[in-house]
């Protein structure tokens, strides 16, 4: 007589699948939009910065010159995919330097920032302390 010896099947079943599927996609969605905010942040830390640098080269100028006017043709911002900086108000005594967010930052929660020649930061979203 042959006896038959039972094969084990190797494998996964269909409900081990499914819940390994919705593990991942648990994680993904918590761990996506956190991803994205620390990529925000990371952009507008870039943008902070070039605005300083571009907030030092006017009052550069201003001691050389006496004035603000004509410093931003030689101050001239530097290229950001995500914002795009400009002066704003430049007189003999004031100016101000706007960094409006585009394209993937649109959706930063801090919005437009500014700084003028006080040193006076805003931001139209959040608070400033949060964005700056």
């Amino acid at each position: 007589m042959h006896i038959r010896k039972h094969k084990h099947q190797q494998g996964f079943t269909l409900i081990e699948i499914v819940i390994t599927v919705l593990i991942v996609a648990i994680l993904a969605a918590i761990a996506l939009p956190a991803y994205n905010d620390q990529v925000r942040k990371s952009r507008r830390a870039e943008a902070k910065s070039q605005m300083l640098q571009l907030t030092q080269c006017m009052e550069r100028f201003n001691t050389s010159n006496s004035t603000y006017v004509g410093g931003p043709a030689r101050c001239q911002a530097p290229p950001n995919n995500f914002y795009n900086l400009g002066y704003v108000n430049v007189a003999r005594t004031t100016f101000g330097i706007d960094a409006v967010p585009q394209g993937g930052q649109v959706n930063d929660r801090c919005g437009q920032l500014g700084i003028n020649q006080a040193g006076a930061k805003t931001s139209e979203g959040a608070a400033e302390d949060q964005c700056w």
